[in-house]
C-alpha cells in the first residue's frame, strides 16, 4: 500500500521541526507531492504534519495518470514508457504503479526518477486549507478521497 501526500499549505509560521519533517518528505511548496510507503514511520511523520499536508490511499490508475503527466526524469524530461524500461526493471507505466502501490518498490528509490511530482492547484480549489478533512476542509486523512483531489490537480 501507498499514500499519495500533498502540501496543501505554505512556508509561514511553522515550526522548524515541522518544517524539517516535510523537507525531509521531499515536500518542499504547496501542490507539491510525493508517494510514501504505508509504515509507521511515514504514519508517525504525517500525523505530525497534519496540519499543512492532505494525505490518502492511492489507485493505480491514478498513480499512473500522475507519472505519466506530472513525473520527470532528472534533467526534467517527461517519464514515458522507453524511459521505464530503461530506468527500471518494469515495462510500462501500468506496470511501475502497480508496483508503487503493492510497495514491491518505493517510487523516491527508483534511479534518474524525480521523487516530487509538482501538481497545479485543484480546479475548484481546496474546501478550505485550515481546517480538516472531516470538518469539510482541506487537510489530513481523506483516505481513497485523495484520488479525486490528485484527479483535479493533474
Amino acid at each position: 500500500m501507498a499514500f499519495v501526500v500533498v502540501r496543501v499549505r505554505g512556508h509561514s509560521r511553522i515550526k522548524a521541526d515541522i518544517e524539517e519533517t516535510m523537507e525531509l518528505m521531499n515536500l518542499t511548496r504547496p501542490n507539491h507531492c510525493v508517494v510514501l510507503p504505508e509504515n509507521e514511520s511515514v504514519r508517525g511523520m504525517l500525523y505530525k504534519t497534519k496540519d499543512y499536508l492532505t494525505w490518502g490511499e492511492v489507485e493505480e490508475t491514478t498513480l499512473a495518470k500522475m507519472i505519466k503527466f506530472r513525473g520527470r526524469l532528472v534533467g526534467d524530461k517527461p517519464v514515458d514508457d522507453e524511459a521505464v524500461k530503461a530506468k527500471s526493471k518494469y515495462t510500462s507505466i501500468i506496470a511501475l504503479a502497480r508496483a508503487v502501490k503493492k510497495g514491491e518498490v518505493t517510487y523516491a528509490s527508483l534511479e534518474g526518477f524525480k521523487p516530487v511530482f509538482r501538481l497545479s492547484p485543484p480546479r475548484k480549489g481546496y474546501e478550505g486549507s485550515k481546517r480538516s478533512y472531516q470538518n469539510g476542509g482541506a487537510l489530513g486523512y481523506r483516505g481513497k478521497d485523495i484520488n479525486e483531489l490528485v484527479e483535479r490537480m493533474l
